[in-house]
């Protein structure tokens, strides 16, 4: 009788223990987006959001002794949102803390995690609001202090773009206090 090859994904512990991520938080968060990627979940598409060149440079200095297929088989990013990934991207980018390029490639992944429909630690490919958390805070530590009432991240990002924007509002409501959706912007997510 001969073995049945199984056509489901590698679950995503199996990939990021193949990933090997050490003691880096970043190369920590990165595994879980590329594990979380490889086996099927978030939304991010072919190279993860990334230029091949960029995910391949991402990989070598994260992973270096991984062997990691190309991630590819999602196809690209939704058409007809260039213009809103324009913009959270430069949000992003007009934040960054400057220590070093890697935060061009995070702000890419947390753009193109930020086009999905969940809340955007689950579409990027984290396993927690605290990892999202922590890549903001080393690569974008500016605008993660203007969080400083826990609103949700892809709120966080779109209140900024409309406060950004004259005479543009986000909210119904005249101020976050009085907002029927408040327990829905705002507090942990589960």
């Amino acid at each position: 009788m001969s073995a049945v090859l199984s056509t489901e994904p590698p679950s995503r512990e199996a990939v990021y223990a193949s990933l090997d991520p050490g003691t880096d938080p970043d190369a920590h968060a990165l595994a879980q987006i590329h594990a979380t990627w490889y086996s099927g979940g978030g939304v991010l598409p072919d190279w993860l959001g990334l230029s091949p060149d960029s995910w391949q440079q991402l990989r070598a200095d994260c992973f270096p002794g991984a062997r990691l297929p190309d991630p590819v088989g999602r196809g690209l990013l939704e058409a007809g949102r260039d213009d809103e990934f324009a913009d959270v991207e430069r949000l992003l980018l007009a934040h960054r803390a400057g220590l070093s390029e890697r935060e061009v490639a995070v702000a890419r992944l947390i753009t193109a995690g930020s086009m999905g429909y969940n809340h955007l630690w689950e579409d990027l490919g984290v396993w927690s609001r605290a990892e999202l958390s922590g890549l903001i805070q080393r690569h974008f530590p500016a605008l993660a202090a203007r969080n400083d009432r826990d609103m949700k991240w892809k709120k966080f990002f779109y209140r900024q773009l409309c406060l950004a924007e004259e005479g543009a509002f986000v909210c119904r409501a005249p101020s976050c206090g009085v907002c029927p959706d408040y327990a829905d912007c705002f507090g942990p997510e589960v």
